[in-house]
């Protein structure tokens, strides 16, 4: 469970005992992202159940709210910084990696960090109308199998913090979280589509950026999101 504990620190801002760590432990808490997406979206779907009892709007907002508090915007950020980063994509890449290391948020960040939040909130009223709650709670999971799939078949942008889960994921929890993502998949079907968005996502950033970062990885998840929302709001729409 330590490296559970790890996975919670690095990827939400929720209460934690403080443990110390090696590389190689901080590495292999990749391999608990998706059971960190469970606790997320369990207290997204949660929030949204609570502001419904008002009215959709205001429980898309509350889930929004506590989306964003909860991860500490840590992957809107990442949103953010592969935007400007495609924006600077036509210059060399060495211009790339500066813009992705910069601290300043050009106009592409705040475009795409703002449609982002927005896509997320008329999605969020949209399924939250059909009380689609377990659908909610469920994405959050299925979105962090991502890094797990590109730290694996995307070759490092550069040397920085995503280059450290390089090879932390073994066959087994491969296997653990595909059998999962199927059980999840048998109560919410939309699911199945997150192998489309996996490849999808790692087939842009290989096409655009040249590879895989950290940015790259919380960008996959925003998307990743946003994209597995839309799939579980057309399955209602078609049901």
């Amino acid at each position: 469970m330590k490296g559970l504990i790890v996975a919670i620190q690095f990827l939400t801002r929720l209460p934690t005992p403080r443990i110390a760590v090696s590389d190689g432990e901080f590495a292999a808490s990749m391999r608990w992202f998706p059971a960190v997406g469970l606790i997320v979206g369990a207290l997204v779907a949660a929030a949204g159940w609570a502001g419904t009892r008002i009215d959709p709007w205001t429980g898309a907002l509350a889930a929004l709210i506590l989306w964003v508090a909860v991860t500490g915007a840590l992957h809107l950020d990442g949103l953010g910084d592969i935007a400007d980063a495609s924006g600077a994509a036509h210059k060399d890449r060495a211009r790339l990696i500066a813009v992705l290391g910069d601290p300043h948020v050009g106009s592409f960040a705040v475009v795409a960090i703002a449609l982002q939040l927005m896509t997320k909130l008329v999605l969020l009223h949209a399924l939250l109308d059909r009380q689609a709650f377990i659908a909610i709670a469920l994405v959050p999971f299925a979105a962090r199998i991502g890094p797990l799939v590109w730290s694996r078949a995307l070759p490092d942008l550069h040397a920085g913090l995503g280059s450290r889960f390089r090879n932390a994921v073994r066959p087994l929890d491969f296997a653990i979280w595909t059998a999962l993502l199927l059980a999840a998949a048998w109560v919410s079907p939309s699911l199945l589509a997150a192998p489309l968005v996996f490849l999808f996502w790692g087939w842009w950033l290989s096409r655009r950026i040249g590879g895989i970062s950290g940015d790259g990885h919380g960008a996959g998840i925003e998307i990743g999101e946003s994209l597995l929302l839309a799939a579980a709001l057309l399955l209602a729409h078609l049901a």
